[in-house]
């Protein structure tokens, strides 16, 4: 026999109590926290930490189109289709503005950096490669509603682009023909994310979908965590990057 309480345990949230779950996960696992992200924001890290995770976020910046490629291609939806082509637009360009990429690539460059070492992939950590590539398996592979609830993790990200902005230019002001990127991410983040809150809440209908959703970003702020922990590891305590990484001479 079902008692009352098992039944309740598999009810669906209220829509209030799911979107607040998601900011609770986002306020408990982004990687506004990350020690690598705070030492950044307080002027704490070199030239050569600043090349390093300029040069390994390249790499996952790199993969968003093909990650948003993916998602796309898994969805019958026009009316989807149609509203996520946004994000391939924003990261790729459209021939006469330039995109997320080309802008992130200056930031390589302002950091001291030859745009090319970025785009041939030189240097960059092995746990960096194998995150990136776990996110873009996770999106392939996964349910559609997962692997657009991964993408929620840009509902955090305006206020820490925000601070970063400020941050960046007062600790770090030779990286000001750099930042291009994050002034256009603010509004950018913002309308990606509204429109994915609203498709995942429309979407996850049971408990067990909207537990789907809640595990698939958390799962997303791992890999970026991850991606800090390899980053730090490598180039802040105890310093030593991997053969084969980007070896700066001042570490």
């Amino acid at each position: 026999m079902t008692t009352p309480t098992m039944q309740s345990e598999h009810h669906s949230l209220p829509e209030p109590q799911f979107i607040a779950g998601f900011h609770a996960i986002g306020k408990e696992r982004y990687h506004h926290q990350h020690p690598f992200h705070l030492l950044m924001h307080e002027g704490q890290l070199t030239r050569a930490q600043l090349q390093a995770w300029a040069l390994n976020r390249y790499f996952y910046q790199s993969h968003i189109p093909m990650k948003d490629a993916a998602l796309i291609a898994r969805s019958d939806d026009p009316s989807f289709r149609a509203a996520w082509r946004k994000r391939l637009v924003d990261h790729d360009g459209d021939g006469t503005h330039l995109g997320g990429i080309e802008k992130w690539l200056k930031l390589v460059e302002a950091t001291g950096l030859p745009r090319m070492q970025a785009v041939r992939g030189e240097g960059i950590l092995p746990a960096t490669r194998y995150a990136v590539d776990a996110y873009v398996h996770f999106v392939s592979t996964r349910s559609h509603l997962e692997a657009v609830a991964s993408s929620l993790t840009e509902l955090f990200s305006k206020d820490l682009i925000t601070l970063r902005i400020d941050r960046l230019k007062h600790y770090y002001p030779w990286l000001a023909t750099g930042l291009d990127y994050f002034s256009g991410r603010l509004t950018q983040a913002t309308e990606d994310s509204d429109f994915a809150l609203y498709w995942v809440v429309k979407h996850a209908r049971t408990r067990d979908e909207q537990e789907l959703a809640y595990a698939a970003l958390r799962a997303k702020c791992d890999i970026l965590w991850a991606q800090l922990d390899a980053l730090y590891y490598a180039y802040v305590n105890p310093a030593y990057p991997p053969p084969g990484a980007f070896q700066p001479s001042d570490l």
